[in-house]
């Protein structure tokens, strides 16, 4: 069986580092006042708040998170472009609420209905846009619920592209956390989230942003608001400041105010109480790994430098890195091949995990490579 060599070591430049700046209170649930909520770190996923995270509520257009990463993807992948022009169906005109009244055999570029939809949050430009990628909003609404089941988002169903209120279409504020993660590693969609205001139609139709935030909060970046009457006010709130990026989601609130004050409030409590800490890789436990029966007797070690971890604010000295690697390996040993790994923990909880690989291979020692070992010594000599 093989053993294992362990190596810990403190990051923090003694005693002192444990002494650490004032941290932030924690939030309360009742100091949010939505159905339900979510507070996450975007880089990592790592959750710092949670009310009612799982339950299953109605989200009004907060749906059209889902409908602009299918969007964004279907622009990489190069099966719509933005300069398309897309003609509006009798069923995307048809739809209520907030749009920019369509007619029936109207066309208007990919571009334009994107900044209807996040801008404004028309109905009727997101099921422009559903039908032009998957030739309906049925086709559409299906790949939505497979791509939910992509990102683990076990909590929701989709029913529509828009997030009208319909019997079943219902999601939670974990899964549009997920969904909003998911949408803001494209960063063509800050070309649209963060515009305040614009136009379609040479000017004729005003496009007012719906996210208010814009306008009021530090290092804002999205993402998408919504209301119905089943749904109340919803938002799904992005932002970003010293290289960290939150995502605030708040469901059920009972007006637009409390909605943005609530969501203001989780990112308010994320930016004071939390930092993207990256530490640097242990300068010691790194040695080469003893390797039997190989052509070389030992096997170097490496590792990629860790990626940022979410830290509550002035206990970045108090992380605790742990080195553990195999104690032997039995040739062959091929480069790349993981040999072990190291842990990065706070208070007991592992942060991250970074494999330790072969920087090298190392070939079996067989009795015809040695011969062939042997006989090139001779010849050299």
């Amino acid at each position: 069986m093989k053993g294992k060599r362990l190596a810990a070591c403190l990051l923090a430049a003694g005693i002192a580092a444990f002494s650490c700046s004032p941290r932030a209170a924690a939030l309360t649930a009742d100091e949010v006042p939505a159905s339900a909520a979510v507070l996450m770190e975007s880089s990592t996923g790592k959750v710092l708040f949670e009310k009612n995270a799982h339950e299953q509520l109605p989200c009004a257009s907060i749906t059209k998170v889902m409908t602009l990463l299918l969007v964004m993807e279907g622009l990489d992948s190069g099966a719509i472009a933005l300069d398309d022009m897309v003609t509006a169906s009798e069923h995307a005109a048809s739809m209520g609420g907030s749009d920019i009244w369509l007619e029936p055999g109207e066309t208007m570029s990919v571009n334009d209905l994107l900044k209807a939809t996040v801008i404004v949050s028309a109905n009727d430009a997101a099921v422009a846009l559903a039908e032009h990628l998957c030739g309906s909003e049925d086709a559409f609404v299906a790949r939505m619920n497979e791509r939910a089941a992509e990102l683990g988002m076990q909590d929701t169903v989709y029913k529509n592209c828009n997030g009208l209120d319909e019997d079943g279409h219902l999601t939670s504020a974990y899964d549009i956390a997920l969904v909003s993660r998911a949408l803001i590693a494209h960063e063509r969609i800050f070309d649209y989230t963060t515009v305040w205001m614009d136009e379609l139609r040479d000017g004729k139709t005003q496009l007012v942003n719906t996210n208010k935030l814009l306008k009021s909060y530090s290092g804002i970046t999205g993402l998408k608001t919504g209301t119905t009457g089943k749904a109340g006010s919803c938002m799904a709130a992005t932002a970003e400041r010293d290289g960290m990026s939150l995502i605030a989601v708040v469901l059920g609130c009972k007006t637009t105010d409390e909605r943005f004050s609530s969501a203001a409030s989780l990112l308010d409590y994320g930016f004071s109480g939390w930092t993207l800490a990256s530490p640097a890789l242990p300068e010691t436990g790194l040695e080469p790994i003893p390797v039997e029966s190989g052509m070389e007797s030992a096997v170097a070690v490496e590792a990629e430098e860790p990626a940022g971890m979410v830290v509550p604010k002035g206990r970045e000295g108090e992380l605790v890195c742990e080195t553990i690697l195999d104690e032997k390996l039995i040739a062959p040993v091929e480069a790349g091949q993981t040999v072990g790994k190291i842990l990065y923990s706070l208070d007991g909880e592992t942060l991250a995990e970074v494999p330790v690989r072969a920087a090298g291979s190392v070939g079996e020692l067989t009795l015809a490579t040695a011969w062939l070992y042997l006989l090139r010594a001779c010849v050299w000599l």
